[in-house]
């Protein structure tokens, strides 16, 4: 009987403490302006995922603040990363989404990226994907034997980028000859430049981008996907063949998974480490009910944005078996990302 009655105080004094926590929670939050900072420029694919998913994100936190998006462009996502690792405030009132790339930066020691990923606080991701490379249909470069000829111009915004990093791999590990043409602002500048003539091609996670920001490109043939950049074939464009077809020894397998990695993060929501536990909690419980929230899903197929919910534990554990890979195959992959001989934009 003591037990019992143990028990049941002891139920009783957790049911209350959580009480208190989301009280305490909704306080914070009452009547503030969250930050979601963005790792592009305006007009592209993450900025379409933020105007439609901040609503409801904001609609489900304890009380229901305001979220305004800020753009932070640089880098290839690094200059955002940056400002989490060191500047953010860590009380759950920035939060960033991100390039689903940028988190692996340190592990391949790229420049500027001092700062370490397993460390931040990952919410979830909006969608995971399979990355393709388009090119203009007037360029002429239509099939996987044209990017050999050195005739594929792809635009990018940083050597962190999957705009750079991709076609860089593509290049390593096939022999291919596309060409970078780095420096642009974000993804929306590299259409403008594909619309200009300036270059003629992306690659990257582009299918959510394009079908949000360029919905006629695919649908009235103004591009042509040459490459799907994946283990297998895309379904939505069965005449391109994947990479992984064309693979010849295991140990390419292994650097190849590795690169594509971040397809299975694609739109990843963070916060800074030393948010509290109560705060972080209650992040990642409205975004889960955000994300699956059947007017967002109606939104989303309205602007054709991919979505596909990826938990903020599952985040952690894709980062944590990339850090965790032997040495030899991260080097290798960072070798074959390396972009080298990339021109300028400007």
């Amino acid at each position: 009987m003591r037990r019992l009655a143990f028990m049941l105080l002891f139920l009783a004094g957790s049911v209350a403490s959580a009480a208190a926590a989301d009280g305490a929670v909704a306080d914070f939050y009452r009547d503030k302006q969250i930050r979601l900072v963005l790792s592009a420029g305006p007009g592209g694919g993450y900025a379409a995922y933020a105007q439609a998913f901040a609503p409801y994100f904001a609609k489900y936190l304890p009380g229901k603040p305001d979220i305004v998006i800020q753009n932070m462009p640089g880098g290839g996502g690094l200059r955002a990363m940056q400002y989490f690792a060191k500047v953010a405030p860590r009380d759950g009132s920035v939060l960033g989404l991100v390039h689903s790339s940028v988190p692996f930066a340190p592990l391949y020691g790229v420049a500027g990226a001092n700062f370490d990923p397993r460390k931040m606080h990952w919410i979830g991701s909006i969608n995971a994907t399979n990355a393709i490379c388009i090119s203009t249909a007037k360029s002429g470069v239509r099939k996987w034997k044209d990017l050999f000829t050195g005739r594929y111009i792809v635009g990018g915004t940083g050597a962190g980028s999957q705009m750079e990093t991709m076609p860089a791999m593509i290049n390593k590990l096939f022999g291919t000859k596309i060409r970078i043409i780095s420096g642009y602002r974000g993804g929306n500048e590299v259409y403008l430049a594909m619309q200009r003539g300036e270059i003629n091609g992306r690659c990257g996670a582009l299918v959510s981008s394009l079908q949000a920001t360029r919905p006629g490109w695919l649908s009235k043939g103004k591009v042509v996907v040459p490459i799907a950049v994946g283990m297998k074939r895309n379904p939505l464009f069965p005449d391109a063949p994947a990479l992984g077809e064309f693979v010849k020894d295991q140990r390419t397998r292994q650097i190849l998974k590795l690169i594509l990695l971040p397809l299975e993060m694609d739109r990843p929501i963070l916060a800074p480490a030393g948010v509290p536990k109560a705060r972080l909690a209650a992040l990642r419980a409205a975004f889960h009910k955000a994300v699956n929230d059947p007017n967002f899903r109606a939104d989303a197929r309205r602007l054709r944005l991919e979505v596909k919910e990826v938990s903020g534990a599952r985040i952690k554990r894709i980062i944590a078996k990339a850090f965790a890979l032997p040495p030899d195959i991260v080097r290798a992959a960072n070798e074959a990302m390396t972009v080298s001989g990339a021109e300028s934009a400007h």
